[in-house]
């Protein structure tokens, strides 16, 4: 629900994919939001989710208060430098998307020198959760950008710091945990299936940790890589960039990023029920050499 003390802003989104048509969604944004999308069927898409298409990205961003960046990772960075010269004067661009400290503040210094503002947006879990969704917000006008999305109806914020990279640092950090987990998951369970061992492993790893059974975290670990693998691999590598800013060399994290790209760009999608039967569809579609998701 709308913060019932703020009017709603003026809102672009740039780009359509799942994040933005899910808040758009979830939003009370007609006569509020305009939108843009390189892909034409996206456009298209926007007047069923209260968003009006621009007949190009300068008609989309034209009288924005409020721009929300949600490409993906590796077209996070071109995607600011291209729509910068574009925004308002003083309007808040608010970079949603998953990339490294570093990649943050590249992107700022071109919308600042546009005269917009950059505010500096982790999404800190799946966006099905639609507004409620968790948001990490830094920058010098965290504080304005955390009023003007609640306005919008984002109920889970917080204002992290002032400095741009805060909010992505805390985002990439758990990622390098997270993301690596399954890709360490996926490794594990190719192989104890392939060596006839699997119900032995995941019973061992299940006799030390039972929050959630391993058989079902395998299953739902394996089934978010193969169907966001290659846009999880783009992050990845942006929290490789992050480590090797620090003087870290991420060993792990370059790794995750190739299993993440290996099991997106299967191609199985969507993906069967059940940890055997995925097992089984990844072992034929890499004995096949990928040939049918190419099909």
């Amino acid at each position: 629900m709308k913060d019932s003390n703020t009017i709603a802003p003026r809102v672009a989104l740039i780009g359509f994919g799942e994040a933005g048509s899910t808040f758009a969604r979830a939003g009370e944004w007609a006569a509020h939001a305009k939108g843009w999308d390189l892909l034409a069927e996206r456009r298209t898409a926007m007047a069923d989710y209260q968003v009006e298409a621009g007949t190009d990205a300068a008609a989309a961003l034209a009288g924005a208060e409020l721009a929300l960046s949600l490409v993906t990772a590796d077209q996070a960075l071109k995607a600011a430098q291209d729509y910068a010269p574009l925004l308002p004067e003083g309007a808040l661009f608010c970079d949603m998307n998953s990339v490294a400290p570093g990649t943050k503040q590249a992107a700022a210094e071109a919308v600042e020198a546009a005269g917009a503002s950059y505010v500096d947006v982790a999404v800190m879990a799946p966006v099905d959760k639609a507004l409620a969704v968790p948001l990490l917000i830094a920058g010098e006008r965290a504080a304005e950008a955390e009023t003007m999305l609640r306005a919008l109806g984002f109920t889970n914020t917080r204002v992290v710091g002032p400095e741009i990279g805060q909010a992505s640092a805390i985002k990439l950090c758990r990622s390098v945990m997270v993301k690596g987990l399954e890709a360490l998951t996926a490794e594990m369970v190719l192989a104890a299936s392939k060596a006839g061992v699997l119900d032995e492993v995941l019973a061992s790893l299940d006799a030390s940790e039972k929050p959630v059974s391993w058989p079902t975290r395998a299953d739902y670990n394996l089934d978010r890589m193969l169907i966001h693998g290659q846009r999880r691999s783009a992050e990845m590598a942006e929290a490789a960039r992050m480590l090797r800013d620090l003087g870290i060399d991420p060993l792990m994290t370059d790794n995750t990023v190739s299993r993440q790209q290996a099991l997106g760009a299967l191609g199985i999608s969507p993906p069967p029920d059940g940890l055997a039967a995925k097992l089984t569809v990844i072992n034929d579609r890499n004995a096949s050499g990928g040939e049918e998701s190419k099909a």
